[in-house]
């Protein structure tokens, strides 16, 4: 089935690793006649069809955060907005993330948006099973608590599910996806995860001799790219609910250190995990020692349903993935057009960071 001809989409949240390759995958169907995108910050970017909307869902006061204005006579809604940072101040994350989120979903209704496509993500699972099946769908989603990402992701989830009953005339799909990575995203992401204190030259092979291997530590990754095909996908076929997004095959140390021609070395969980707290709490490392260990209990999705119902299929595996956004890391790639994805951003020179400290910035 293909996309409804003429449709008006508007995607929240259009300018980050997500963002832009969804406005991208919707630029390129034939059948998308145009598209809003919602950002806090408005880009010096020009993607076909698209026309630009400021607009902070964090906010619930202002002209800017009247959403239902730009919502109406749209074919449908992704909703990809998400703050990661600042993770030394949760209420800021809970702001825009939960109670930002409900505004969107409110407004989708009033409205009368008839889809609402929704990024959820495999960090909104609860623990995996002790043999490391992969789950379905229908795995319970109540995250890992002590993780503000994860518990914020399962909040929305329990929001969705009263949106659903509430109005079971407007098709809601949530899609899960693994990590998402792309070159051009190689800037924002190593100011989330990795902060502006780790030199480029590390991540040369010549420079690492070796790659820490947790045990039991495995993810799934997948290019950004290819989970905004899945968007794409969802919009044309009358599909509802979650679907798993990821390639294979599942990455640990081992997988890392040979992309990076290195040997590996075992580390205990507690002494990792020592290491990671003290570098939070010195603001010198932007992800919390909880979001390591949520990744430490992250189920492996099993990606049947997106496969059959969407005629989904990643084309980057998982190694290839991961190949391209370390060659971004060593290049120091970033997309200047958007501010998410732009190589200078407040706090991410050392200089900066050490003035506004690390984590505390959005």
């Amino acid at each position: 089935m293909g996309i409804k001809q003429g449709m008006r989409v508007v995607v929240v949240g259009a300018t980050g690793n997500a963002g832009t390759s969804v406005i991208r995958a919707l630029g390129e169907a034939p059948d998308i006649e145009s598209i809003v995108g919602i950002a806090r910050r408005v880009p010096n970017w020009s993607p076909p069809k698209t026309t630009w909307v400021r607009a902070d869902i964090g906010r619930d006061t202002g002209e800017e955060a009247d959403l239902v204005r730009h919502f109406e006579g749209a074919d449908a809604v992704i909703h990809l907005a998400w703050l990661i940072q600042p993770s030394h101040r949760p209420a800021v994350t809970w702001d825009t993330n939960v109670l930002g989120s409900s505004r969107v979903f409110e407004a989708v209704a009033r409205a009368e948006v008839p889809v609402l496509v929704y990024a959820s993500s495999v960090g909104a699972y609860s623990p995996g099973p002790e043999d490391g099946r992969p789950v379905d769908e229908s795995w319970p989603t109540h995250g890992w608590p002590e993780a503000a990402y994860c518990r914020e992701k399962a909040y929305v989830e329990r929001l969705l599910d009263a949106f659903e009953r509430e109005h079971p005339q407007i098709r809601v799909v949530r899609m899960r996806p693994g990590f998402l990575f792309k070159e051009e995203a190689a800037a924002e992401q190593r100011r989330l995860f990795m902060g502006p204190f780790l030199p480029r030259r590390l991540i040369r092979s010549s420079f690492l001799p070796a790659v820490v291997d947790l045990p039991g530590l495995r993810l799934q990754v997948l290019h950004t790219d290819d989970a905004a095909e899945a968007y794409r996908l969802a919009l044309g076929r009358q599909v509802r609910g979650a679907f798993n997004l990821a390639a294979e095959p599942p990455v640990d140390g081992e997988t890392l250190a040979g992309l990076l021609d290195a040997r590996t070395v075992r580390i205990p969980r507690v002494a990792a995990r020592s290491a990671m707290a003290t570098a939070w709490h010195l603001h010198l490392l932007p992800p919390s020692p909880q979001l390591f260990d949520a990744a430490l209990r992250l189920p492996l999705m099993d990606t049947t349903r997106a496969q059959e119902e969407l005629g989904w299929r990643p084309r980057h595996t998982a190694v290839e993935t991961l190949r391209e956004f370390l060659t971004g890391l060593r290049r120091g790639t970033s997309m200047d057009q958007t501010a998410p994805l732009a190589a200078k951003l407040p706090g991410g020179r050392p200089r900066e960071a050490a003035t506004t400290g690390v984590g505390e910035r959005p």
